[in-house]
């Protein structure tokens, strides 16, 4: 893969878009090689994190009426104003509605989150690959069907010349340096959320150490400054 189209290597909310696939319930309720709440996590942690640093989005479902569902409200609520891209195709990237908006993001890379692993990540991976696109799999916001089915998946693509990385992987490179300080109280808000342990050290260190209120308090004051401010 050129490293032309990142910056030395390294992915920026300037130098990719970011593609979700098919995180409908019936494929969720198929999911096996990882915990779904993890799953679910870990799908918000990257949807936060193009959020935060507005990264291009693209939201596509498969026969949301006749077996999928409709896209989970989680993802759906962070992005309201855009529709997902239905389809029938089992294979994304074959769906010319789903190419063209592609295109319109003029980006060359893609994170690419999807389930199921062994179908709905690999077959648009392997084609964007052979059209010249950057192809980065978020491994811990796709799933598969069996851990065999998606360690398969993710080692054919990375044959092919994708990467692997982790949705948490991504929040940290798009933050890059904490001295950036436009998104850091987003960035944290999202680590003490959905991260675990980091995010349970991260409100230690904050109350504890550094004797600022939790998270909680901080965020009620928030909620009420600004109901204050709309009846102004």
């Amino acid at each position: 893969m050129s490293l032309n189209s990142t910056d030395k290597g390294l992915l920026t909310p300037d130098n990719c878009a970011v593609l979700f696939i098919d995180h409908q319930p019936q494929m969720f309720f198929g999911v096996a090689n990882i915990d779904r709440q993890d799953l679910l996590n870990n799908v918000l942690v990257l949807a936060k994190a193009a959020k935060i640093f507005r990264a291009p989005v693209i939201l596509t479902a498969v026969e949301s009426e006749g077996f999928s569902g409709n896209i989970t409200p989680q993802l759906l609520d962070l992005f309201p104003s855009q529709p997902p891209i239905e389809r029938s195709n089992l294979n994304s990237w074959e769906n010319k509605e789903l190419v063209a908006a592609v295109k319109s993001t003029a980006r060359s890379n893609f994170l690419i989150a999807a389930l199921w692993s062994e179908t709905s990540l690999v077959f648009p991976a392997l084609q964007m690959l052979e059209e010249g696109y950057g192809v980065y799999a978020v491994e811990d916001a796709s799933g598969g069907t069996s851990k065999a089915a998606h360690d398969a998946a993710i080692r054919r693509i990375e044959q092919a010349g994708a990467v692997s990385l982790t949705a948490l992987q991504v929040l940290l490179e798009f933050q890059r340096d904490w001295s950036r300080k436009e998104h850091y109280e987003e960035v944290m808000a999202v680590v003490k959320e959905h991260c675990g342990a980091y995010g349970q050290g991260i409100e230690y260190a904050a109350t504890m150490v550094q004797k600022a209120p939790a998270s909680r308090n901080r965020q009620t004051t928030r909620n009420k400054e600004r109901k204050k401010e709309q009846s102004i």
